[in-house]
């Protein structure tokens, strides 16, 4: 029975995206008129460096028409953000999880039909759940491992960035206007983090907007709020007039001070994490020592 539903649901699911592929919808003429008065959207700052490897490109194909069908909410935002500091597509990562998907889902029924093959019986509802287990686990395995990656990127970007203030409030105080202290601070650092603050500044440059809009931009983009902080600070002072030399020191000292109290806090949990070792191994030796004792007693009762 519960087959049967499964291999209908599939079959229903099949034939429904079948008529929607060739009678599309048409739209409203609200969206029509929106379409037509449609701002052209700002191209990403963050172009991945690489397509990824066997994976990415055996899913792409199935990555790409999901996207055609506006299937994006599949990878969420706050994903895209770790994607972007990761410098991988999110086009990349969805083609990864519909390959590990499929794998999941051929993994079950691929090994009860070499049991078949050796002559054991299996019921149709094992592999059918498997699978479906299977590819969910696949589906999601991907969006697990990149957030601790991302995390750690972003620590190294503050760093920069604490670094990248210093440098713009020197050039500040050398007599230098707000715009051209951003380029020189950006043109002295090297690393990816200056690399990326660069190609946000030169993109300004060529749409002829405002440097901090592109700086807060690059902000939400990779998710640092610190960044975002400073796009905020900066565009009081090219658009309000606002003295910014002094918020921008202490906003480099207060970064500082922050990175400071996480590498003590990571210190001190790595000693614990080093110190439960030395209790197993004490509690260990204490009951090689006691335990002859309460032998002895517990058979002399």
């Amino acid at each position: 029975m519960i087959t049967a539903l499964a291999l209908g649901a599939g079959i229903g699911l099949g034939v429904w995206l079948v008529v929607r592929g060739l009678f599309p919808p048409r739209p409203s003429l609200a969206d029509a008129l929106a379409q037509l008065k449609r701002v052209p959207e700002v191209p990403p700052m963050i172009t991945p460096a690489s397509e990824g490897g066997v994976a990415a490109r055996v899913g792409r194909p199935v990555a790409e028409w999901l996207g055609h069908l506006g299937a994006g909410w599949l990878v969420p935002g706050r994903i895209r953000q770790d994607l972007a500091i990761l410098d991988r597509s999110p086009e990349r990562h969805l083609a990864e999880k519909v390959t590990l998907c499929l794998v999941g889902f051929l993994l079950v029924p691929t090994f009860a039909a070499l049991l078949a093959l050796g002559g054991a019986h299996l019921s149709l509802t094992l592999p059918v759940w498997g699978a479906l287990v299977l590819a969910a686990v696949g589906f999601v395995v991907p969006d697990l491992g990149i957030h601790a990656d991302a995390n750690r990127r972003r620590r190294d970007f503050r760093h920069a960035l604490s670094s990248f203030l210093d440098l713009v409030v020197v050039a500040l105080a050398g007599g230098g206007g707000v715009e051209s202290a951003l380029a020189d601070a950006a043109g002295v650092g090297a690393g990816w983090p200056f690399a990326y603050l660069r190609r946000a500044l030169d993109q300004s440059r060529l749409a002829r907007e405002a440097p901090w809009t592109a700086l807060g931009r690059l902000g939400e983009q990779l998710g640092v709020g610190e960044l975002s902080e400073l796009a905020a600070s900066v565009a009081l002072a090219g658009t309000e007039g606002a003295k910014v030399r002094a918020s921008l020191a202490a906003k480099a000292t207060s970064l500082r001070t922050h990175q400071l109290a996480e590498a003590e806090t990571a210190d001190q949990a790595a000693s614990e994490r080093m110190s439960l070792p030395v209790v197993v191994l004490f509690a260990g030796f204490l009951f090689f020592i006691g335990f002859p004792a309460v032998e002895r007693v517990l058979t002399s009762l």
